[in-house]
């Protein structure tokens, strides 16, 4: 029997018996690499070759940690059997990652996809009538992510893109025009081995557009409200799609705003490698916008090094941060 000499003692805290947590990650560089193809209640669709699998997320990636575009690293059932589930292990670094927030008073930034390279604005040129400030918010967020912006312009029978292509072609915005029935070889040949990231206002004929350029898309469609003269929202969720000829399209659901309260305007200069250096000799806070005092550009119109539509374009889309 042993006898107690300290009336405190046995009233420590328990010894840890359990072996202390390594700081030592795990090495999941011999894994297979999927991308992620949607996201739907926390069940990450990928793709290994032409084998869909379905994943979770491991418990060292963030709740909000992977987005469709994606390369993740699947451990455990990779089979794609039926009730078959893995387990997304490690998220790849990001080449690109196009955001937005929900308007410019919230500066809490969303992903939108991971790795895409170009992104097509589409907008219709009649119903619903094109938005400009719609377009310059997406311009905007692409050349902050330096992602390639193409502005596709639809429903071409309903109206003249001239307006369009006058006021975003010196900026130099490939314009690629559609209609209903239209030959689609040019916006297949814009595609072609190409992430390419589908943006633009709802009734817009996004999904109508991926159904003629994926077979089996099923994408669905839907026409415009009478009453609103707004677009109905028809995809719920972002949806990446492998082209017949190569490349990937990622279609988004339909967005009413495109907040860009997280980009800086000289984030947007750096994508103008011209109109970059020219800023070097502005002053310091300069905006840039026809306010702006002693602003470089408007030196440079005057001089003929740039072009006052080109200036005057890029002043537009300037506008959407005011």
């Amino acid at each position: 029997m042993s006898i107690r000499t300290d009336d405190h003692e046995g009233f420590d805290r328990p010894k840890r018996r359990s072996r202390p947590r390594t700081k030592d990650r795990p090495d999941y560089s011999n894994l297979p690499v999927a991308r992620v193809v949607s996201i739907d209640r926390g069940r990450y669709r990928c793709l290994i070759g032409d084998r869909h699998v379905t994943a979770v997320r491991g418990r060292l990636i963030d709740r909000k940690g992977i987005i469709v575009g994606d390369m993740v690293r699947l451990d455990g059932d990779v089979s794609g059997a039926e009730g078959t589930l893995s387990r997304a292990v490690e998220v790849l670094p990001r080449s690109t990652m196009l955001r937005r927030s929900a308007d410019d008073a919230d500066t809490f930034e969303r992903p939108i996809v991971a790795n895409a390279d170009q992104l097509f604005i589409v907008t219709a040129l009649a119903d619903p009538q094109p938005r400009v400030g719609m377009i310059d918010r997406i311009l905007v967020a692409a050349y902050d992510a330096r992602i390639d912006p193409v502005l596709c312009l639809t429903k071409a029978d309903l109206a003249s893109p001239d307006e369009l292509q006058e006021a975003y072609g010196p900026l130099g915005v490939p314009i690629l025009v559609t209609e209903p029935g239209s030959d689609l070889t040019a916006v297949a040949e814009a595609l072609a081995d190409r992430v390419t990231v589908f943006v633009g206002h709802s009734g817009v004929g996004k999904s109508t557009l991926v159904n003629r350029l994926v077979p089996h898309a099923h994408r669905a469609t839907a026409a415009v409200s009478e009453l609103t003269g707004k677009g109905r929202h028809t995809s719920t969720s972002a949806l990446a799609m492998e082209l017949p000829g190569g490349g990937w399209i990622i279609d988004t659901p339909g967005v009413r705003s495109f907040g860009i309260s997280h980009v800086s305007p000289d984030s947007v200069v750096g994508a103008f490698p011209d109109l970059a250096e020219l800023a070097e000799d502005c002053p310091r806070g300069c905006r840039h916008d026809s306010t702006a005092i002693d602003c470089a550009f408007d030196d440079a119109v005057a001089e003929g090094r740039l072009s006052p539509e080109r200036l005057a374009s890029f002043r537009r889309m300037e506008r959407a941060f005011a």
